[in-house]
């Protein structure tokens, strides 16, 4: 307390010199206690320091959040950089029909690419509403990387079942839908 509030409330009879006396030498003590033990407990440095651990907890947050999203646009420009240095020019009267969701696409070929399409030697890859042809193991690269670029990518089928009724029953190969 001020020496000037302590004289009032003495003046006032409010307050006994003794337990001043108490009360100043309890606090001198306790800053003495405080100062040995290295402990002083101060409200408002805690709640100091909660809030920087809370902003450091909030910036940790939103760094990785920009990390991610860099990530994905280094995996964006990487996979157009393949699809643009490995397009095939698709031209010829051959239609090749697929799939892009639920819609049912055409893009027309020449019966080499048709070919190579159906044995899975080419993929379809779509990039920004575009379809382009690719090589089969840059395909793969693709899906490693962004798999919803690649839209048709036919597996080589290698081993005939021997316990298959239709195995004397081959699909012909220009068989188209």
């Amino acid at each position: 307390m001020s020496n000037a509030l302590k004289e009032q409330l003495l003046k006032a009879g409010l307050a006994d010199a003794k337990k001043l006396k108490a009360v100043k030498k309890a606090k001198h003590q306790e800053k003495v206690q405080a100062g040995k033990n290295k402990a002083v407990v101060n409200e408002a440095s805690v709640l100091a320091e909660q809030t920087r651990q809370q902003q450091v907890a909030r910036d940790r947050e939103l760094n990785q959040q920009k990390q991610a999203e860099l990530q994905k646009k280094a995996i964006a420009a990487q996979v157009r950089q393949l699809i643009n240095n490995n397009t095939i020019k698709a031209q010829g009267d051959v239609a090749y029909n697929f799939t892009d969701g639920k819609l049912v696409k055409r893009i027309y070929v020449n019966n080499k690419l048709h070919d190579e399409l159906s044995r899975g030697l080419l993929a379809i890859a779509k990039q920004d509403e575009q379809y382009a042809l690719v090589p089969a193991a840059v395909a793969e690269k693709i899906q490693q990387r962004q798999s919803d670029s690649i839209i048709v990518l036919n597996v080589k089928q290698q081993q005939v079942n021997e316990d298959d009724p239709y195995a004397d029953y081959q699909i012909p190969d220009d068989l188209m839908w």
